[in-house]
């Protein structure tokens, strides 16, 4: 992590709060009391920002903060700005085009979910969609791999999957879920309407939950022995198969 993505100290982490600066994380050092770190805990709850939290050994902050005095709690800046789900949903809506977003069920590295957003943008897709929990950050990595798609592709992380989903499906969009084990295979889709596409994790896949809320699995044909792409190259296909049917080619 580098240094100018990271603030320590309790006063400065929740002067930047205060401020209104987009945080991604904050890390606590186990067991950590105090007045000041219950204030901090409170004007975080007060913020109304999805900003992640973690409690981990002293020695993790020591090593983020490079052994400054970090007082027991680190703060990691985000890179982007993040859309509200409200704002975004209102955006895509707005447009002349059916609206046609991405998520990544709990993609953990840095470099597919860069690869992801550069494949992403590049056809068009809306916005992009993650996970509150669980999902790789976007960092200088990611953003280098997206070829700085990151930076124009909206971006939007949701605190409660079933809630989320709910609201996609209240507005129409169509939920297709990329699996191995699904009968439909991609060039199946209608392109034509609203929909949200969904990429898995690269160990596990798509949720269950995910899975079963989805309207449709569909599924790549696989020719080889290896069984699955990787999740970025999968991406990629699905991605630019409702660029062919909305091109009508």
């Amino acid at each position: 992590m580098e240094k100018n993505q990271i603030i320590y100290g309790l006063r400065p982490i929740m002067e930047a709060i205060k401020a209104g600066k987009t945080i991604d994380k904050v890390y606590f050092q186990s067991n950590l009391q105090g007045k000041l770190f219950s204030e901090l805990k409170a004007l975080i709850k007060q913020s109304g920002k999805q900003i992640q939290q973690q409690y981990v050994p002293l020695e993790k902050l020591d090593y983020l903060s490079r052994k400054q005095n970090h007082q027991g709690v680190v703060a990691q800046l985000s890179q982007i700005e993040y859309w509200e789900l409200d704002d975004l949903l209102v955006y895509v809506e707005g447009k002349e085009t059916k609206p046609f977003l991405v998520y990544l069920d709990n993609v953990t590295d840095v470099r597919n979910l860069g690869a992801i957003a550069r494949s992403a943008e590049c056809a068009g897709a809306d916005a992009l969609i993650l996970p509150q929990q669980g999902s790789a950050p976007i960092n200088q990595d990611a953003i280098k791999t997206s070829a700085g798609a990151l930076l124009r592709l909206p971006v939007c992380k949701v605190n409660n999957p079933k809630t989320f989903i709910n609201t996609i499906k209240a507005h129409d969009i169509k939920i297709y879920s990329a699996s191995e084990k699904a009968s439909t295979l991609y060039t199946q889709i209608n392109a034509d309407e609203a929909l949200m596409l969904v990429m898995g994790n690269e160990e596990h896949g798509v949720s269950s939950t995910m899975l079963k809320m989805s309207d449709e699995l569909i599924k790549i044909p696989m020719k080889g022995d290896i069984e699955s792409l990787n999740v970025s190259a999968a991406a990629s296909v699905l991605l630019f198969e409702v660029v062919r049917q909305r091109l009508k080619i």
